[in-house]
């Protein structure tokens, strides 16, 4: 690493040299500008939009728009008079509760490291520092620009993070925080376990950037010569439910079924809620099929009875006749 920065920690009356480096490094994969049929660079000239001449850089000052064309030029004199106190110092103004400190503030992080024989009272701040379970804010001059900062330990290094000003940070202002909406208390709590169901520790290294990864693939395929495959697509995601709580319950066991976890309707795989209201409004389905067949079989079987009983009726007067022609008759 190379230090960006050299100046000095101002802890009360104690001065700590430092030295500053960048503490992060984007991996983001850089394109050049290109012509397409021969791959040569696309060039940009500074040229002045009053002349038209090229313009080298020990040419080009700071130029402050004041609107209607009037322009305010700055040049590096100008900076070099301005009051900054601390262009060469780190001055700490005051320790306070980390929590204090909203994350949306921080800008950008640097690593301090100690010069020559300040390396005793660095340690002293270091260990102070973390004792404290505080963290310092201070203010530092970066770039001809003054900054609000904290410092704090991290890994045994004391470490800065610049801070944006209070005014540079948005108030939000969307129209459903004027709404007076209501949350259920079941929801609530439906919520609250889905967050328990995903709970766990961080760990940054358990995630990577898929999209680099995979954009290196193919310029490695390109570099080689061969083919490029495409990556699997992952399943869209299910459509938003219209049911809060049906949503929130699917989501809680689908967390807990990708933990391992029992699903809380007890053993087995938990059930879909679609199927579960599929098959409910099919069992009367089934129940009606069968009453309908029920009826229709009725009076079948009462009809075969009708025909049994009609066949007996015909049957007893042929067998009356026949025992009468059979009698003998009586002699006077």
């Amino acid at each position: 690493m190379r230090a960006i920065w050299k100046g000095a920690v101002s802890f009360g009356l104690v001065s700590i040299g430092v030295k500053l480096y960048s503490a992060t490094e984007e991996k983001d994969i850089r394109f050049h500008q290109v012509h397409r049929s021969d791959g040569g660079r696309i060039r940009y000239k500074r040229t002045c939009s009053v002349c038209g001449e090229e313009v080298t850089y020990d040419d080009i000052a700071k130029g402050y728009d004041l609107g209607g064309g009037e322009m305010v030029i700055l040049t590096d004199e100008d900076f070099a008079d301005l009051p900054l106190s601390t262009s060469h110092a780190i001055d700490v103004l005051e320790f306070v509760p980390a929590e204090q400190v909203d994350p949306i503030l921080y800008n950008k992080a640097y690593f301090l490291e100690p010069e020559g024989a300040a390396t005793k009272p660095y340690v002293l701040l270091r260990d102070a520092l973390a004792d404290s379970e505080r963290v310092a804010i201070v203010k530092v001059a970066i770039r001809q620009r003054e900054q609000l900062a904290t410092l704090r330990v991290r890994e045994g290094v004391l470490l800065l993070n610049t801070m944006l000003w209070p005014d540079e940070v948005r108030t939000p202002d969307f129209g459903f925080l004027d709404e007076d909406l209501k949350v259920r208390p079941p929801e609530l709590a439906m919520a609250a376990s889905l967050i328990d169901s995903m709970a766990g520790e961080f760990h940054p290294d358990a995630f990577t950037d898929d999209y680099r990864a995979a954009l290196q693939e193919v310029i490695d395929a390109k570099v080689e010569g061969r083919e490029v495959v495409q990556p699997e697509e992952e399943e869209a995601a299910p459509a938003a439910a219209v049911d809060l709580m049906a949503a929130l319950k699917a989501s809680v066991e689908r967390a807990r079924a990708a933990r391992g976890e029992a699903p809380s309707g007890g053993a087995g795989e938990p059930t879909p809620i679609s199927a579960a209201r599929s098959a409910k409004k099919a069992a009367p389905a089934k129940k009606t099929v069968e009453k309908k067949a029920t009826k229709k079989a009725a009076p079948a079987k009462k009809t075969a009875a009708k025909k049994t009983t009609e066949k007996k009726a015909a049957k007893a007067p042929a067998k009356k006749a026949a025992e009468k022609k059979a009698a003998p008759r009586k002699t006077a």
